[in-house]
C-alpha cells in the first residue's frame, strides 16, 4: 500500500526506502520521518496505516516474556513474542500463518481453525511491534504456522530483518519437515538457520504425533536437512519435546542417536512440555536429565529449552490467539 501510495502521489523512488528505515530503527509514527516533507508525513499518516497489524492485546510474564495477539486487516488473529534474557538477548518469535493446517496433536495452534498465510509486511509488522519498544537481535519462526509452507514470504521478510536488528545468522527457521521447503532453503535466501520439529524417532509414533509425517517420513525428512546441511554448512536443529511416558523413555533416547546419524550435523534442543488442552503431560525433570545423558554418551549435542512465557500461554506450543 505504501508503495502505491507513493507512486500515486509522484514520490520519488527513494521515498519508500526512507519510510523503512524510520521504522526499522524503531520509529513510532510518521510524524518522527524529519526527511520526509511535512506535507507528505501527513498525508501519510492520514491514508496509509503505519502497520499492517492492530494490536488487540498485551500480556507481560513474571520472566519479561511478552505476547501480543494482533489482527490482519481481515479480522485473522496472530500471535508474536519477546523473550528478554539476562544475557542481553531480545528474540523474537514471529508467526508465518494464521494458524496452523497441521493439526500437531500437542499444540495448541493446530486446534485453532486454520486462516491463511501472512505477508511479509505482516511477519515484518510483528517484529517491528517490538522493535518500537527496544533493540532486538534474534527471532524465530516458531510461532503460529508452518513456515516452510508460507516460504516466499517468509523469504522475503528473513532479507529485511537485519535492518531491524536481527543479523540472519542469528534467525532460525522451524519446520516440521517440509521436505519441499527444506531444498528450497538449502538453495534460496539468507543463511538462516534450520529446526526440525522432531519429536519421535518411530515413524508410528511421529505420525500419531504429528500427521504430516504420513506424507513426508522421517527418514526421508532427514535425508532433506542433511542435504541443507551440506549446503549451508550448518547444525541442523532437533527439536525434542518431552512427553510423560510418550516419547521419554531410555530406549527411545537410543533409537534417537542412532537415527541421527552423521552426529555432527544435528543438536538436540530438548523441550519441557508446556501445558495445553492436549492431554499430554510434559516429563519431568529426572526423565529429561536421562535423556539428555543418554544422547551425549553417544556424542549428540544436547540442550534442555529454558521455558518462557509459560504463565502468559507464550511459551512454545501455546500460541492459540485466546490467552
Amino acid at each position: 500500500m505504501l508503495d502505491e501510495h507513493l507512486t500515486a502521489g509522484e514520490q520519488p523512488g527513494f521515498r519508500a526506502r526512507q519510510v523503512w528505515e524510520w521504522a526499522a530503527r524503531g520509529a513510532d509514527s510518521y510524524d518522527e520521518m524529519t526527511n520526509l516533507p511535512l506535507e507528505l508525513r501527513e498525508r501519510l499518516a492520514d491514508e496509509v496505516p503505519f502497520s499492517s497489524l492492530r494490536l488487540v492485546r498485551d500480556a507481560l510474564a513474571a520472566d519479561g516474556t511478552e505476547k501480543a495477539l494482533f489482527e490482519t486487516h481481515d479480522a485473522r488473529p496472530v500471535e508474536a513474542v519477546l523473550m528478554r534474557y539476562r544475557d542481553g538477548r531480545r528474540s523474537l518469535c514471529v508467526s508465518s500463518q494464521s494458524g496452523c493446517p497441521l493439526t500437531c496433536t500437542f499444540c495448541a495452534t493446530g486446534s485453532m481453525r486454520f486462516g491463511r498465510n501472512l505477508t511479509a509486511s505482516e511477519i515484518l509488522d510483528q517484529a517491528l511491534h517490538f522493535r518500537r519498544k527496544e533493540a532486538v537481535n534474534h527471532a524465530v519462526f516458531m510461532g503460529m504456522g508452518e513456515p516452510l509452507m508460507n516460504l516466499d514470504a517468509v523469504l522475503a521478510a528473513c532479507e529485511r530483518l537485519p535492518d531491524v536488528g536481527i543479523a540472519h545468522s542469528n534467525i532460525g527457521v522451524s519446520t516440521v519437515g517440509w521436505i519441499p521447503g527444506i531444498d528450497r532453503m538449502a538453495e534460496e535466501g539468507p543463511p538462516a538457520r534450520l529446526a526440525l520439529s522432531l519429536h519421535a524417532a518411530d515413524e508410528a509414533l511421529r505420525s500419531e504425533l504429528m500427521p504430516v509425517n504420513e506424507r513426508y517420513p522421517l527418514r526421508d525428512v532427514l535425508d532433506a536437512c542433511l542435504r541443507w546441511h551440506e549446503r549451508r554448512r550448518r547444525q541442523v536443529f532437533v527439536e525434542y519435546l518431552m512427553l510423560d511416558g510418550v516419547n521419554d523413555r531410555y530406549e527411545q533416547a537410543l533409537a534417537l542417536a542412532e537415527l541421527l546419524d552423521p552426529r555432527h550435523a544435528f543438536k538436540v534442543n530438548l523441550i519441557p512440555y508446556n501445558p495445553t488442552d492436549s492431554g499430554y503431560r510434559g516429563s519431568g525433570r529426572d526423565a529429561i536429565a536421562a535423556f539428555r545423558a543418554a544422547l551425549e554418551e553417544r556424542g549428540i549435542r544436547t540442550t534442555v529449552r529454558l521455558t518462557r512465557g509459560r504463565d502468559i500461554a507464550a511459551a512454545c506450543g501455546q500460541l492459540a490467539a485466546r490467552g
